[in-house]
Parts: structure tokens; sequence; C-alpha cells
């Protein structure tokens, strides 16, 4: 079985961004992979180490920095990666879910995996929209938010967060794509050997615009703005003060 599997390049989710000229400013900020894409490598290494798959390819979509994620990928246990190469910004800001998901679906039909592993969702744009878009282009089963994930035979049992708890699907054969949840796995550190050996294992680079993609955006972003600051709070000298100012000014107990 082969399995590709999506890496994004975020920024690093500890970083307090800053919004400049209608956008958040990227210049000299650290990135980093979108931990939900890092659960999904987990996931795709752990399968070749249970011996399910034979293969695991990451793919990026994004700017010549995407190389150094995509080596975090490939020190963490995955074989070789495709790199999609474009200047645009992947944030939503111009390059945004649809035109991801063709991209990926182009890829998708030149590697002809068994099964695509995703995040369910990007930490800059929250969107959650690539993985269901990529199943209907491609024409197969998805499971989104996946919390845990066992080979059964030729197809996949899924078990999947919901608002109300959990559910299992069977897919009963592959390709299908399927979306990673936080309680999917803890992802492993990688080793300094397995970063040095990273370096020697092969990246394919690909021009976005020779996938014959529209990339246009189909939503504007109108404004970004930081959320106001929070009001200053207030000492006060005992319980009973405490409780009168939440009775009679914010009135939250009765």
């Amino acid at each position: 079985m082969k399995v590709l599997v999506g890496v994004k390049r975020v920024v690093d989710y500890a970083v307090k961004v800053q919004v400049q000229k209608g956008a958040v400013n990227l210049n000299n900020v650290k990135m980093s992979l979108n931990p939900f894409c890092e659960i999904a490598v987990e996931e795709a290494v752990r399968l070749k180490e249970k011996k399910a798959a034979d293969e695991v390819v990451a793919l990026s979509i994004g700017p010549k920095q995407c190389t150094e994620t995509l080596r975090t990928a490939l020190a963490m246990g995955c074989d070789r990666a495709i790199h999609v190469t474009t200047d645009m910004r992947t944030d939503y800001m111009e390059l945004q879910p649809y035109a991801i998901a063709k991209m990926f679906q182009k890829i998708v039909e030149q590697e002809n995996p068994d099964l695509i592993l995703l995040g369910k969702q990007g930490i800059d744009s929250d969107c959650g929209q690539t993985g269901p878009m990529l199943s209907g282009f491609l024409g197969v089963p998805q499971v989104t938010f996946a919390s845990n994930l066992e080979v059964d035979g030729n197809g996949i049992t899924v078990e999947r967060e919901t608002d109300n708890g959990t559910e299992t699907i069977k897919i009963p054969s592959l390709p299908a794509v399927i979306t990673c949840d936080l309680r999917l796995n803890e992802p492993r550190y990688a080793t300094l050997p397995n970063i040095m050996k990273a370096k020697k294992k092969k990246v394919d680079s690909i021009k976005a615009e020779d996938l014959g993609v529209d990339m246009t955006p189909h939503n504007e972003v109108v404004e970004v703005f930081e959320p106001p600051p929070r009001k200053e709070g207030v000492m006060v000298g005992s319980v009973d003060e405490l409780l009168d100012k939440l009775r009679n000014e914010a009135a939250v107990i009765a």
C-alpha cells in the first residue's frame, strides 16, 4: 500500500502573530509543520512500521521554504517528498482550498496512492475543506476527524470524532481520503540520525503552474484584524467584595 500524506507549512502555533496592511505578517516569523499534518505523517509512518504500507510520500504546496517542512516529514520516516512550488500565500489570502485540492488531485492521479492522509485543518486558515474537496474530486470515500485507524483486510476501519462522541466507519476498499484529528496519535520527535538521513532523501519539485490548475481565489478576504485587547482586571479586597461585583456589576450570579 502506498500512502500520500499532506504537509502544510504554517506559522508556528506558539507565535503571536501581527497584522500589517490587512494580512498576517509572515516576515521573519517562525514557521513549522502544521500540527494536524504532523499527526497525519506520524500515522502514515506507523502504518509502514506495521508493514501495512510499503511507501510513504509527503506532499507540500508552497514557497521554496516548504522544503524545510518536507525534510521534517522525511526525518519522521517518510520515504520521499513532492514539493509543488508557488509564491502564493497558502493561508487562504491567495491560494485557497479549492485550488489546493485540485493540485492534490493532479498529484494523486500521477502517484496512484492507496490512501491519502491529511490533517483535519490548517491552523492558519482553519478551513478544514481540502480533504472533503479532494475526496469529491477523486470520487473516493472519505472519513474526517479520525481518532483511530486500523487496516482491515483490503479496507480500513476508522473511528472518528463527532459532537456527541465517536463513531466507527468501515471503508471496505481503497483508495480513500482520511483527515486526522488530535487524538489519533502522539507525533514522534525526529532524531538527529534521521534528520541527517532526511537530507539524502529525494524531494521532487513541480511548479504549480505546470499542473494546469486555476489558482484564482474564489473568495475575497475583505479584512483581517487582531482581536480587541482585554480590559484590565480589577483587584478586590475580599471575597465579599468579589461576590458583590459578580452579582451586581457582572450579573453572572444571582
